[in-house]
């Protein structure tokens, strides 16, 4: 892949369609990294999807697209109460299987925490399955230290899974 062809935006609600279909392809591709299900994801309306892509001024999703085919997706959506405002959560980080390891999520996540810290955001939190050894390869080599373990934070198909929660110091 040529970084030439790679561009990096926020999305807007005219990208629902393809916003779903990716969250679909992450759920069925990695079922314990996602917490709604195959089901519950199928089931939102694109209005619905719409509204949880639209870019606040707290809340933005990135996504990273080949020409005009979205290949990797990140949220981030920042505390809203003044006492936590200083922090944002990483959330739905994906990228498409053919494209991993070609430095598609570096790229989105570097995206992400530059618009972090143009908002004034001090730290970036989030949870990662602590079986997903490449996410969280991925997150350590990107500046985010584990802080904690929720035991059987999710159960997929009778099977509970830890979560490590992670964070990042921008103001530091």
């Amino acid at each position: 892949m040529s970084y030439d062809s790679l561009t990096i935006r926020p999305l807007a609600e005219t990208d629902a369609t393809a916003f779903k279909a990716l969250r679909l392809e992450a759920i069925a591709d990695s079922p314990t990294a996602i917490w709604p299900t195959f089901a519950e994801e199928q089931a939102k309306t694109l209005d619905v999807v719409s509204m949880q892509i639209r870019q606040t001024d707290r809340q933005v999703v990135f996504g990273a697209f080949e020409h005009d085919a979205l290949l990797a997706i990140a949220g981030l959506r920042r505390e809203a109460l003044t006492q936590t405002s200083h922090k944002a959560i990483l959330w739905g980080v994906f990228v498409r299987p053919a494209y991993r390891k070609s430095g598609v999520a570096r790229k989105l996540l570097n995206r992400a925490f530059a618009h972090a810290r143009k908002q004034g955001t001090g730290q970036i939190l989030l949870t990662v399955n602590t079986e997903n050894h490449r996410a969280r390869q991925l997150y350590q080599s990107m500046g985010f230290a584990a802080y904690g373990i929720e035991p059987r934070a999710l159960c997929v198909d009778g099977s509970f899974y830890d979560e490590e929660h992670m964070v990042m110091y921008l103001d530091r």
